[in-house]
């Protein structure tokens, strides 16, 4: 093995930790907006796991935030405006980020 192949190895090992943390943190930040959106429709127990259920699926309709970010602003439609919920969603990524760094 030469030096190159080690940080060309090097490299790609931290690209791919670098993507999984990005999905954990999304996936973290799914479910504490989901969370925070149950709650002021009212939802608890159950019917708020379901709901983050259900806000989990929508991030698979396709890349990116905004699949997210649509099924929380119909839902929220008349109780929460749209930058609010944008703000909510990058506060909440900050501090999923912040959360995962804490974990062993």
């Amino acid at each position: 093995m030469t030096t190159f192949d080690d940080r060309e190895r090097g490299f790609e090992n931290k690209f791919a930790h670098d993507a999984e943390m990005q999905f954990k943190a999304s996936a973290r930040r799914n479910r504490l907006l989901a969370e925070w959106a149950a709650g002021i429709l009212g939802k608890t127990g159950p019917e708020a796991e379901d709901y983050a259920r259900e806000v989990a699926r929508s991030d698979l309709q396709e890349p990116g935030d905004e699949d997210v970010f649509r099924k929380i602003s119909v839902d929220l439609a008349g109780r929460v405006d749209e930058a609010t919920i944008r703000l909510r969603m990058a506060s909440l990524l900050a501090e999923a980020r912040s959360q995962l760094s804490l974990e062993p």
